[in-house]
């Protein structure tokens, strides 16, 4: 017969996995959600590009203020204008690195990762694993734990804010730790 405390700790085994499963899928909709959100602005503005295009010369200034207004309300919608909004850092939304944007955009646990790889790339000691960040972070070197750290490190090399020079292995990306201020 099992014990009590070996059935809870499988029972909460599951329901770790379970909440980093949501997290995943969270991340994933995020991601999409941005791309969307992207593509809708540049829709808007095609469309009123398209309208200042077809206008009349002898049209109003008006009508083209007019559609530059709905090209900056696209874009307040959709937070590109370098900033992410707020709500948008609580859910780990992650911004594709660009020359200038700092990593406060990102969340804090995205901040953590790339803080700890730029410290120790600063200090000339080379890329991580996911299980020594484990390690770092204080966090128990379990599965889950392990591979939600590589999803999130996974997700930073796909927007370019972090390399992977060996399978596993991470290290910020060119250009990202050297940023003032933020990195």
């Amino acid at each position: 017969m099992p014990s009590v405390v070996g059935l809870l700790e499988q029972r909460e085994l599951g329901a770790r996995r379970r909440v980093d499963e949501l997290r995943e899928e969270a991340d994933r909709v995020q991601a999409e959600l941005a791309v969307a959100e992207r593509e809708s602005k540049e829709w808007a503005i095609a469309r009123s590009r398209v309208g200042e295009v077809l206008a009349p010369a002898d049209e109003p200034v008006q009508d083209h203020a007019r559609a530059d207004r709905t090209a900056q309300a696209a874009e307040e919608r959709t937070g590109e204008t370098g900033q992410v909004p707020e709500a948008a850092k609580a859910k780990s939304q992650v911004p594709v690195w660009r020359e200038g944007l700092d990593r406060s955009v990102l969340s804090v646990d995205y901040q953590r990762i790339l803080e700890v790889l730029a410290d120790r790339c600063r200090l000339g000691q080379g890329p991580l694993t996911c299980q020594e960040m484990a390690a770092l972070f204080g966090m128990d070197v379990v599965p889950a734990r392990v591979e939600a750290l590589r999803s999130k490190a996974k997700r930073l090399v796909a927007r370019g804010w972090l390399a992977e020079p060996a399978p596993g292995r991470f290290t910020p990306a060119a250009g990202v730790s050297g940023q003032g201020g933020g990195s």
